[in-house]
């Protein structure tokens, strides 16, 4: 197995910007040169890694497939399934959850972290509530959910995902309208093509402002700046009034926790004045996705926030499971043991280049007396690997220190380290979950001038 090797990779970073750093600092007095040289040389303060990250996987929950059976999804959301989307494969339990209160008409925040799945929280249900509609023969042109970004690249990403999704969905259509969304459906073609050669339009995806006003989408993207403009702008009133104005269901704010301060409440007044437009006699759902930050130490702020962002009801009753309008995610639990090894730390550096490393750990783990016939099990009880394990539940730490803990005194530890860390992450169960999910940090600081004090005693 072979990947990329983490402490070389930030040893040739941090060499190249101190490099360049030197260079664009040039001084012609050698003992200044010299004294500023070693400055940037041994500087702790410019660069920092890697760091090591436990990521542990995030406990499983029911299948697309078993929410149809059961009733939670109506049976059209089948035709949805597919490669992009399989009907087979076990959602997160957060995502589950995020699911069954969405569809029972809750507002929700999803605080779940960085590749959590967060977006299939909030799109699985609007999802939903489309495919019913096109069942029942109702699912016109017009706005059901609107998804607001910070930033135009989320958008696009979020567009991307949309794109797999709806391939096979021709009825549900979509559209991104930002800044960079051209008037002119010729020239936004173009600035299609140009965006994703060789990739086809698809037939429900609006790319201009004036196909998105003639026929409002069933998804629109936008942030809220746009959405400023929208809302004042007569030409497109038709988004908010008129005959495709009556489906509007979803209000969905990704990121919500960067809507702080001033930014936050110019917010707050934004979709209260879009709620008095297209909210008259019915019910918008509001759906908010956050960083944890405080979700777990201090839920009821997450959701008082919510509830002053959208001026919606949003609950928090730590007894009642039922009335928590706020999700976060569980991870998959640690075996506690027993265990055998550890290995010596040049076993794990062999290790991690074999090709197929399986069968030798399976006959390690029995040679020490553990019963099991699966790698994942064996290498999930060795040792090192849980010797690893407990260091980074700690939080993230530098690699070195890891492996100061782990391999005390140990030349090779950090090269140890990351071997384990490879393998550990390589080695996957029957469901496809790894012994060990980690990921690396690496930062770089950047600086805009040189200061120094020519005289040590100041």
């Amino acid at each position: 197995m072979h990947s990329l090797d983490p402490l070389a990779t930030s040893a040739l970073i941090s060499d190249t910007y101190r490099r360049y750093l030197r260079s664009l600092l040039p001084l012609r007095e050698p003992r200044l040169a010299e004294a500023l040289a070693h400055a940037i040389d041994t500087s702790p303060l410019l660069t920092k890694g890697p760091l090591l990250e436990a990521t542990p996987a995030y406990a499983p929950g029911a299948t697309l497939n078993e929410l149809i059976g059961e009733g939670v999804l109506h049976p059209a959301f089948r035709q949805l399934t597919g490669s992009a989307l399989p009907g087979d494969r076990p959602l997160y339990r957060h995502q589950e959850q995020a699911l069954r209160k969405a569809v029972a008409g809750r507002n929700l925040v999803v605080a779940t972290g960085t590749g959590s799945g967060k977006t299939e929280s909030f799109l699985l249900p609007i999802l939903n509530t489309l495919a019913a509609e096109h069942a029942h023969g109702t699912i016109g042109p017009g706005i059901r959910a609107l998804l607001l970004y910070p930033m135009n690249a989320l958008a696009n990403d979020q567009m991307k995902r949309l794109r797999r999704l709806l391939a096979a969905a021709p009825h549900i259509t979509f559209g991104r309208y930002t800044g960079d969304t051209k008037d002119d459906p010729r020239r936004a073609a173009d600035t299609f093509e140009q965006l994703n050669p060789g990739e086809p339009r698809l037939p429900n995806e609006l790319l201009s402002r004036r196909e998105m006003r003639a026929t409002p989408p069933h998804i629109l993207l936008t942030n809220y700046a746009m959405l400023e403009y929208l809302l004042l702008r007569p030409l497109d009133m038709n988004l908010f009034e008129g005959g495709h104005a009556g489906g509007w269901r979803f209000i969905v704010v990704d990121e919500a926790h960067v809507y702080d301060g001033a930014r936050g409440a110019e917010l707050a007044m934004l979709l209260r004045r879009l709620k008095d437009r297209v909210g008259q006699g019915r019910d918008i759902q509001a759906i908010a996705t956050s960083a944890t930050v405080g979700a777990e130490e201090n839920p009821a702020a997450v959701t008082a926030f919510a509830q002053a962002l959208f001026d919606v009801p949003f609950h928090w009753d730590a007894d009642d499971l039922a009335a928590q309008d706020l999700v976060t995610a569980t991870r998959v639990g640690t075996p506690d043991g027993p265990h055998w090894g550890p290995l010596p730390p040049t076993e794990y550096l062999r290790l991690a280049t074999a090709a197929d490393p399986g069968p030798e750990i399976v006959t390690a783990a029995r040679m020490h007396g553990l019963a099991t016939t699966t790698p994942a099990a064996a290498l999930a009880a060795e040792a090192g690997t849980a010797a690893l394990r407990r260091a980074l539940a700690e939080g993230p730490r530098p690699v070195r220190d890891i492996a100061h803990t782990v391999f005390p005194g140990d030349p090779v530890g950090p090269a140890a380290v990351t071997a384990l860390i490879q393998l550990a992450s390589q080695t996957t169960d029957t469901d496809g979950a790894p012994v060990l999910s980690a990921r690396y940090h690496f930062f770089a600081r950047a600086t805009e001038g040189a200061f120094t004090c020519l005289d040590p005693a100041g």
